[in-house]
């Protein structure tokens, strides 16, 4: 990345003081960076980050209504190429370790100075520009790479008349090169291919393109990807407990990295899971198709699985999603992840489909359903604000008062104050 390029940034604090004290008093420029929100608790930080979608999000970690931690949680899964740094007390150190597999580049102790904020923060542009250099980087000849290894996986997946007894023999090597563990572990396979597109929407990956996409999955998953003709090829294995919690966020941040770093639009077709080697080569062609039958224009992963049937794709599964969330929005625990299962398609493409067809996000859509639903019950019932605040799916009144308040202009209690004095002066 360029010198003169600045690195976006979001700051959440609820400690109003601090947090305008940070906005207002650091030179952002300077250090190489451009503010481009502020938000005081976890949810509009949140909202924040999908809307802008910034290079690095600066939080406090105890936070409103949604934790520093849950928050890293959260954008991790909508927006896995933000970076997070922490601000928070010295107590909360062993707190924050938990977020360290969420992308945290960094975490200060208060009080902060301006001089050490800003020393901070050149450190993370330092750390920021050596990743984002790494992804454009070509690995040298032969570095990292078992280059016998790396030609056995692309036999194995791209052979298809492979007979029995050699597919034996080279599941024995490929063992033995370490491209599946030991032999006593239990792992499955998918096989995901990635493509760049040029300007006018053709494909032009170039080689390098198999040593970013490998350094990204291995954050994630065991992998090993190869260059084919026109495309990178990745066979990731693991446990299924590890695909259900990772692959979903890796196929996100390949195509975003992508845009951010390259300036290229990136698709990637993803199979379904394969039982072993013998089955690298149908979950490869799997991959293929997801990525035909995807939208050629839009950059973003496609799941074999989310094509059949019909009814998982488009408008009919957005459908689905907002029949299913006007059921399930009283579920405090309802989430884009939850929701995705119960319709059996990736989170990837349900938030793309809700976003496309809906014209908003997913947290924005459950927002706006359980507040339309409290709106109601206000209205036309005597129940208490903390009941009302328990059927529309929150936990805490303080936080269904905040965000009933940011959607409808006015507290509960005013609205409903409201309401009963406009009731009264239409009484004879």
């Amino acid at each position: 990345m360029a010198q003169n390029t600045l690195y976006t940034v979001v700051v959440a604090d609820d400690e109003d003081e601090l947090r305008e004290a940070v906005c207002g008093m650091i030179p952002w420029q300077e250090l190489g960076f451009l503010l481009v929100g502020s938000a005081s608790n976890g949810l509009d930080a949140l909202q924040m980050v999908e809307e802008r979608q910034p290079d690095l999000l600066l939080t406090d970690i105890r936070m409103p209504f949604i934790s520093g931690i849950e928050l890293a949680r959260q954008v991790r899964e909508v927006r896995p190429a933000t970076h997070i740094a922490f601000l928070s007390g010295y107590d909360d150190f062993e707190y924050a370790q938990q977020a360290i597999q969420y992308n945290i580049i960094s975490y200060m102790l208060k009080p902060l100075t301006v001089k050490g904020l800003g020393e901070e923060l050149q450190n993370i542009r330092r750390k920021i520009d050596a990743q984002f250099a790494l992804f454009r980087q070509a690995p040298a000849q032969g570095d990292g790479q078992d280059l016998p290894a790396a030609a056995l996986l692309a036999a194995l997946v791209l052979d298809s008349q492979a007979d029995p007894d050699s597919l034996a023999q080279a599941e024995g090597y490929a063992r033995r090169c370490g491209l599946f563990g030991s032999g006593t572990e239990k792992l499955c396979c998918t096989v995901m291919v990635s493509v760049l597109l040029n300007g006018e929407g053709s494909t032009g990956t170039p080689p390098s393109f198999a040593a970013s996409v490998d350094r990204l999955a291995g954050k994630y998953l065991r992998s090993a990807s190869f260059f084919a003709p026109g495309k990178v090829v990745t066979v990731l294995w693991g446990k299924p407990s590890d695909f259900e919690e990772y692959l979903y966020i890796l196929a996100d941040e390949i195509p975003q990295m992508a845009e951010r770093v390259l300036g290229r639009r990136c698709r990637i077709g993803v199979s379904r899971p394969a039982g072993g080697v013998a089955a690298l080569h149908d979950a490869y062609c799997e991959a293929v198709e997801a990525l035909r039958q995807g939208d050629r224009a839009q950059a973003g992963a496609q799941f074999i699985s989310d094509l059949e049937p019909a009814v998982k794709g488009g408008e009919p599964l957005c459908k689905r999603a907002l029949e299913t969330l006007d059921q399930r929005y009283m579920d405090a625990g309802l989430s884009l992840v939850s929701l995705s299962e119960m319709l059996d398609v990736s989170p990837n493409h349900l938030s793309a489909c809700i976003k496309k067809y809906a014209g908003e996000t997913f947290i924005n859509t459950l927002i706006r359903k359980r507040m339309e639903v409290a709106r109601e019950l206000l209205s036309g019932s005597t129940l208490k604000v903390r009941e009302i605040a328990g059927r529309c799916g929150y936990t805490d009144q303080h936080y269904f008062s905040y965000c009933f308040k940011k959607y409808c202009g006015e507290s509960p209690n005013a609205m409903r104050r409201r309401l009963d004095a406009e009731r009264a002066g239409e009484e004879p």
